[in-house]
This record gives C-alpha cells, structure tokens and sequence, in this order.
C-alpha cells in the first residue's frame, strides 16, 4: 500500500528516477499507482518554467506557453514505480470558471509565488488557498516560492524599491505557510535549478504521507 513507505520515505533520501513522457492520456498505465500534482498561481510567477525546468532539465528560453502540456513522470519509490501527473494551470482570472475542471482526483497542491512579486505572494492568502480549499478541502498543498535567482538581481532591487517594496524573504515564506496550514514552505529557480527536485520530492512526501489513520486526501468534487 502507499503508506507503507512512509517511514522509508522520511529516513532514507528519495530516490527519483524521472522518465518524461508526452502522453495525450496520462493514466494510461493502469499497472502503477499516480500521484495527481496540480500547480496553482498568478500569471507571469513561474509556474510552467517550474515544470518544463524539472521534467526536462532545461530552461525554456525562448517561447513559453500560458498553459505546460501535462507530463507523465515514472517515479520510483521503495522500489516500486508510481506515475507523477503533473498540471499546469493558468492564472489569470479568464480561466477562473475553467480551472476548477483540473482539480478532482489531486493528491498535492503547489501553490506558487514569486519572491520578487509581493502582489503574488498576497494572492497565496487572497485567492489561491481559499481556492483549492473551497474545492478540495482535506487535499495536501505545498506553498512554492519561484525566481529565487532574481531575489539578489539589482535590476529587480531596484525596480522594487521604486514601488517601496521588496523581495519576499524564506522567512516570510515560512511564515505565511504555517498560517495557511500548508504542508511546508520550499522555494527553488526554475532558471538555475536550486532547489528544483526539492520542490517535487516535497509534493510527492506530502502526497503519500497519511494525514488520518482513514486514507489518503485525493480531492473529490462533488
């Protein structure tokens, strides 16, 4: 079952193998468990650099679309494979009626920010939580800070500064995740990789960990 690694998932470091696959239907294979990952967030904050950036190791330069087509990703966990669907969601409030369909059956939830975005960063508590709650109430989530490597970028400094604002600290971060009751606060650059594979080796942590002695949380719309 899931929950029995969980204890070996805790002490030994997670071991990921990733298999990107473009498939039009992502669980077709019907012989390994999945992990359904949604990833929420305003525009513009990094969201589908995050994802193309992990499953294929490289960042996207050039164009990037509004919505990531989704990926397979074999997993293996204890041995055992499990298929990591992974959807990408637009932000912006034309899809808001839309993205909701994406929702049912979600294991985890990343919701993301920018760190160099205060008005993103104020959404987390504004929209997005309140969002995912109201539609998957016991789902896990992650809060996810993005564009880590522009935290120290003069350019962004300063046209920051200009607004009297400034980049978001880890310790806000840290912060607002606990008051929201998120699983836990990480942060990663889509453009250099720090912290990248920490940010889905989290999700899939948040997704198989047992919240009740019952079952997992796997959002169910009713």
């Amino acid at each position: 079952g899931v929950y029995t690694y969980y204890c070996t998932l805790h002490q030994l470091s997670l071991y990921i193998t990733l298999v990107c696959t473009r498939t039009a239907n992502m669980f077709t294979l019907n012989t390994m468990q999945t992990i359904k990952c949604v990833v929420v967030g305003d525009g513009a904050v990094g969201k589908t650099c995050l994802l193309i950036s992990y499953t294929t190791n490289k960042f996207p330069s050039e164009y990037v679309p509004t919505v990531f087509d989704n990926y397979a990703v074999t997993v293996m966990i204890g041995g055992e494979p499990y298929t990591l669907g992974l959807f990408d969601t637009a932000g912006q409030e034309d899809y808001d009626r839309l993205r909701p369909l994406s929702y049912p059956q979600t294991d985890v939830f990343l919701v993301c920010f920018s760190v160099v975005s205060p008005s993103s960063f104020e959404n987390v508590k504004e929209k997005w939580v309140p969002e995912i709650t109201h539609h998957c109430q016991k789902t896990p989530f992650l809060l996810v800070g993005t564009q880590i490597d522009l935290r120290d970028d003069a350019g962004t400094i300063e046209k920051l500064a200009k607004n009297k604002q400034k980049p978001i600290s880890f310790e806000q971060g840290e912060k607002l995740a606990k008051e929201l009751k998120a699983v836990k606060y990480v942060e990663c650059s889509a453009l250099t990789q720090k912290g990248l594979k920490n940010v889905f080796d989290e999700a899939i942590l948040a997704a198989l960990e047992p919240p009740e002695p019952v079952k997992r949380r796997r959002c169910v719309m009713l």
